[in-house]
């Protein structure tokens, strides 16, 4: 049995973390099977949106604290590589030019929370909890999480948040800007299957290139800003969703995409 599934469905590929058992802690298998699947997803002309999500009870626990006190010995400079490997996957999700929505289940923490904040969107269930847990066993942190953290939450906030590591429910990740949408634990396949369907069914081309525009806007100065939305607005002008989209607002119908 696969620690991540897959499953593709009008156009929204569903990756779900497969360890039930552990809240769906992040295991070698699984990293790896991300690194597999999110860019030939990317790459994918009949995907227009990825969702993540776990199995069972939890999104995911991040690290398995469990398995931790079980491996062998490592140097420093393996485990370097190990974390360099699984930065590599968080870089990923920001990068990919696929929108990504994390379906929050259930427990987010520690790297499982970065999983969640990498995402583009993160619907949470009423009952999820996110935490960065680190503190609690003697980590700094990883998978970018205080990058996310930081600008998602504010500096202050995310000092708070790591530095005293207490867990805060899905309502209060509402308000602080952790999450996108809170809905009912029964709602919450279906609410985001329709916002995951509905950026399908968008134009995806210039998705790609406005996740790049936001990717850089969150990292480079202004004038290269400027720069690279005027490059990426010429190019997403050339489209025939584009070009679709003007003859829709001509004749006062729905545009509908194709994804070039």
């Amino acid at each position: 049995m696969s620690d991540l599934n897959e499953t593709i469905e009008d156009g929204v590929a569903t990756l779900t973390m497969n360890r039930p058992e552990r809240l769906n802690a992040l295991s070698p298998d699984m990293l790896g099977a991300f690194h597999e699947a999110l860019p030939r997803l990317g790459a994918d002309p009949a995907v227009g949106a990825i969702v993540i999500t776990g199995a069972g009870r939890g999104f995911c626990a991040g690290g398995d604290v469990k398995a931790m006190g079980q491996r062998t010995e490592r140097s420093f400079e393996q485990r370097m590589q190990g974390l360099d490997k699984m930065h590599e996957l968080s870089l990923l999700f920001r990068t990919l030019p696929k929108v990504i929505i994390g379906m929050v289940n259930g427990p987010a923490f520690g790297a499982g929370l970065g999983v969640a904040m990498a995402c583009d969107f993160r619907i949470a269930a009423r009952s999820a909890r996110f935490g960065t847990a680190f503190v609690k066993i003697g980590y700094s942190g990883d998978f970018g999480g205080t990058w996310l953290l930081t600008r998602l939450v504010g500096s202050a906030r995310a000092r708070e948040m790591y530095l005293l590591g207490d867990e805060v429910g899905a309502e209060e990740a509402e308000r602080i800007g952790l999450v996108t949408r809170v809905v009912g634990d029964d709602e919450l396949r279906a609410e985001t299957l329709a916002l995951a369907r509905r950026i399908a069914d968008g134009p995806r081309v210039a998705h790609g290139y406005i996740k790049r525009n936001l990717f850089a806007a969150e990292t480079e100065p202004f004038a290269d800003v400027l720069g690279l939305e005027a490059l990426h607005q010429a190019r997403t002008g050339q489209t025939e969703d584009h070009k679709e989209a003007v003859r829709a607002f001509a004749e006062r119908r729905k545009p509908v995409f194709r994804g070039r």
